[in-house]
C-alpha cells in the first residue's frame, strides 16, 4: 500500500457551499482520519500576504542573539516563550528516551489564548498564561496575532468538519473548545554554525504525537517531517504548494476510541555538506477547554473504549511534563509502543 497525504479543499465550508459539496468534504476527512491521520488542506482562506508576514516575524525573532532570546525563556510548566536549542525532547510525551540519549536540537517560541480573554471564567493563570513579546520587535505581536487568528479560525472549521464526519450534531465540539488552550509554537530548525555538533545523527524534533484535538501546520516547503505509517515505516512528507498540513491529536484519539489516528510524526533535518538546510514551521495546536472532560464517544465505542475518561487539564500536563520537563509520561503505553515497533528505511 502506497502512503500518501491526502489534499483536501475545504472551501465548500470557508465559501459556502450545498449539502452535497460538503459531504464530500466530510467524507474525505473521515477517510484520511481513518487511514493516515495527515491531511493536506487548500480553500483554508488564509491571506498570503499573513502567511508571509508572519514567516519575516518568525525569521526576525529567530535571528536573535542568543542572549537575547534567552531572556524570554519561561519555567517548562508555562507553555509560552522561548525554548533553546536541546532544551525540550518529544519523544518524552509518550515516555520514550530519544535513541542518541540527546534532547531535540529545534529552537521554538510559544504564544497562546491567555486567561484575560474570557474574564468572565475563573481560568488556571498557569495554562493560560500571559505572552511574552520581544520588545526588540515592535511588529512582531500583530503579525504573530494577525495568523494565530486565522489558524484559529481554521482549526475551528476542522471541528465543525469533524462534527458532520462523524454524524454529530452540527456544533457539537463548540461546548469543549469555547474557551480552548490554544497554542501557537513557532520552530526554527536551521541554527547558526557552532550551536549544535554536526557529528552523527540528529534528531531534529524526536517522535511523537500531539496531543489536542487537532493541529494546523504551516511549514517551508523542505525536507524533513517524517510520518509513521500503517507499515510501520517513516515516511517524508512536505507540504503541498499553498496547503496547510492538519493532523489529529491525542484527543481526538481518545473521543473516536482510535477510529481516527493521532499519528506519530518526527523531524529529521537534511544537513548538506555539514550544514543544516533552511526549516521553519508553526503548529497552531487546538486543544480544547481545561476543564472538559474527553471520553469516547458513544458511537466509537464498539466493543469497549480502549481509554479511560480525561480532562484536557491530565492530558495536556502530562504530556508537556515529558517534552518540556523531561520527565517521561508514563501514560502514554499504546503510543510507545508505535514508536518502539517503528522500523527504520533501509
Amino acid at each position: 500500500m502506497t502512503f500518501h497525504v491526502p489534499i483536501i479543499d475545504i472551501s465548500p465550508y470557508t465559501e459556502g457551499g450545498g449539502d452535497t459539496a460538503r459531504a464530500a468534504v466530510a467524507r474525505r476527512i473521515d477517510d484520511a482520519a481513518r487511514t493516515v491521520g495527515f491531511m493536506q488542506i487548500r480553500g483554508h482562506g488564509v491571506p498570503d500576504a499573513v502567511i508571509a508576514e508572519f514567516a519575516a516575524a518568525v525569521d526576525s525573532f529567530f535571528a536573535l542573539d542568543p542572549d537575547i532570546k534567552n531572556n524570554y525563556r519561561t519555567p517548562p510548566e508555562i507553555n509560552r516563550g522561548y525554548s533553546p536549542p536541546r532544551s525540550e525532547s518529544l519523544s518524552l510525551s509518550l515516555g520514550v528516551q530519544a535513541a542518541d540519549g540527546m534532547n531535540d536540537y529545534f529552537e521554538a517560541f510559544n504564544v497562546g489564548v491567555t486567561a484575560d480573554r474570557y474574564p468572565d471564567l475563573d481560568l488556571p493563570t498557569s495554562d493560560y498564561a500571559e505572552n511574552l513579546w520581544p520588545q526588540q520587535l515592535p511588529r512582531f505581536r500583530s503579525r504573530v496575532q494577525a495568523y494565530f487568528e486565522e489558524a484559529a479560525r481554521v482549526a475551528r472549521v476542522l471541528t465543525t468538519i469533524f462534527a458532520d464526519a462523524l454524524a454529530l450534531p452540527p456544533g457539537y465540539f463548540d461546548r469543549f473548545t469555547d474557551h480552548s488552550l490554544d497554542v501557537l509554537r513557532m520552530n526554527n530548525y536551521a541554527l547558526p554554525p557552532g550551536t549544535v555538533d554536526l557529528d552523527g545523527e540528529l534528531t531534529g524534533m524526536g517522535e511523537h504525537t500531539d496531543y489536542g484535538i487537532v493541529t494546523v501546520l504551516w511549514a517551508d516547503r523542505a525536507p524533513g517531517l517524517q510520518v509513521l505509517g500503517a507499515d510501520s515505516r517513516w515516511h517524508d512528507v512536505r507540504p503541498a504548494d499553498g496547503a496547510l498540513l492538519v493532523n489529529l491529536g491525542d484527543l481526538m484519539a481518545r473521543w473516536t476510541n482510535e477510529r481516527w489516528l493521532s499519528t506519530l510524526h518526527r523531524v529529521r533535518p537534511p544537513i548538506t555538506h555539514g550544514t543544516i538546510e533552511r526549516r521553519r514551521s508553526a503548529a497552531y495546536f487546538h486543544d480544547g477547554n481545561i476543564d472538559a472532560v474527553i471520553e469516547t464517544l458513544p458511537s466509537c465505542v464498539g466493543a469497549g473504549s480502549r481509554y479511560r475518561p480525561t480532562t484536557v487539564a491530565e492530558h495536556i500536563r502530562a504530556k508537556l511534563a515529558g517534552s518540556r520537563a523531561l520527565q517521561p509520561n508514563t501514560g502514554a503505553a499504546r503510543e510507545a509502543a508505535r514508536v518502539l515497533a517503528a522500523a527504520e528505511d533501509p
